[in-house]
């Protein structure tokens, strides 16, 4: 409280101080100078405003703002050395009436004070604000096209989810790489030799791994109806326990619970290519048929691809890993890349809200695309037609909203 007091003190002081002060260039100053908090804001912006006289305003070059906290003031309590606590905000032009303040701190206050600078380079005498401090709302107004997409986007998920759930049917786009899974398994059956599933080198914090594994239970279910060979070799301990437990729920869902062994399931060294070394000579030893690589992958993926490649194996992979999918694409019949390798679990099990949840989310990307093609176009045609135009000026506005309102 006897901070703010002082700064009413002092902020009369300064309007007295520049009142007696021995100035030729004085003139009509901006009158009605106010600032007052800006709504739905994160309690960082000031509202200032002032009105304009039309019967000087064609002589006035324009206004220049200038700011000073609370304890700016309190220190230069010399009355003629309060002017030294303003800095300069910045120049607007004469036929402006309106400034918003940006980056300012919801816990200092502010006194603003306006100067109009005149044709002839004469000034006009200062006018001050009232001290003020910003307000954090509970509602933060620059968030709501935030805010309006994420209602679209999950009233999209659940609207999905609710006509899955009644029954009906939810159409999705078929992954050859998943629709392959039977015909790779089926082959392996046939020629009397094992399948080879790698579910990456990471541990099972990493949200690649676990779709790995929810794929290895779609591809362990149709080996137990096939009778077919199973081997899963780890690079971490965590991951060989998950992955034996989902094949052993593979096998007793296949109605084949005693074709389990669980030795086919195992650990082999934490040794990025100690691990490959071993999955590369068993690959030449045995020959699989059929090689899966779902998972996080690094330098490794190009020497299992290549490996599987020779031994002629039919191989589908899928992995989030960028840097790692074109080695993928060229030496595997299929790949499954990113969303559709997250999407397996969805694809594979077929439950409602997992297809729903799904199809859902196609909104949200619809929205993301679309918003894009409508920043790509703005920008392109707006630095075309020229800033200088209505036309290019409304399309950079839209620019800077997509950039500064919707991204921020």
């Amino acid at each position: 409280m006897k901070k703010i007091k002082y700064t009413y003190i002092w902020t009369l002081l300064l309007i007295i101080n520049t009142c007696l002060a021995d100035n030729s260039n004085t003139g009509i100053f901006p009158s009605s100078f106010t600032a007052s908090d800006y709504p739905w804001d994160h309690g960082d912006k000031i509202v200032l405003s002032w009105k304009l006289n039309d019967t000087i305003v064609n002589t006035i070059e324009s206004y220049s703002i200038f700011i000073a906290t609370g304890d700016s003031l309190s220190s230069n309590k010399n009355k003629t050395n309060l002017g030294k606590a303003f800095s300069l905000l910045d120049n607007v032009n004469a036929d402006i009436n309106k400034y918003i303040v940006n980056d300012l701190n919801k816990d200092s206050t502010y006194i603003f004070k306006i100067v109009a600078n005149y044709q002839d380079r004469n000034e006009s005498t200062a006018s001050f604000s009232k001290s003020i401090t910003p307000l954090r709302n509970w509602f933060d107004g620059k968030r709501f096209p935030l805010f309006l997409i994420t209602v679209i986007f999950s009233g999209s998920v659940i609207f999905w989810i609710l006509k899955a759930r009644k029954g009906e049917e939810i159409k999705i786009r078929k992954i050859a790489g998943l629709e392959a899974v039977d015909e790779a398994v089926g082959r392996a059956t046939e020629m009397g030799r094992s399948i080879l599933f790698v579910p990456g080198i990471q541990d099972m914090n990493e949200i690649q791994t676990i779709a790995g594994i929810t794929v290895l239970s779609r591809v362990a279910k149709v080996a137990a109806e096939y009778e077919a060979k199973v081997e899963v070799p780890t690079s971490r301990a965590l991951v060989m326990t998950a992955a034996r437990e989902t094949v052993q729920a593979s096998f007793l869902a296949a109605g084949r619970p005693e074709s389990y062994n669980q030795d086919l399931v195992y650990y082999v060294t934490d040794e990025q290519f100690g691990y490959v070394a071993y999955v590369q000579g068993m690959m030449v030893r045995e020959k699989p048929a059929a090689c899966f690589y779902m998972g996080a992958f690094f330098a490794e993926s190009l020497i299992l691809a290549e490996t599987g490649n020779t031994i002629g194996a039919i191989q589908v992979a899928g992995t989030a890993m960028p840097a790692q999918l074109p080695f993928f694409v060229a030496a595997c019949d299929y790949t499954l890349i990113g969303e559709e390798f997250f999407a397996a679990s969805a694809y594979l099990s077929g439950e409602a809200d997992q297809l729903g949840s799904l199809k859902g989310q196609d909104i949200g990307k619809a929205i993301v695309v679309a918003g894009i093609i409508i920043g790509v176009f703005a920008l392109s045609l707006g630095t075309i037609v020229g800033e200088s135009t209505s036309m290019g000026n409304f399309l950079l506005n839209i620019t800077s909203f997509l950039k500064n309102v919707v991204l921020s």
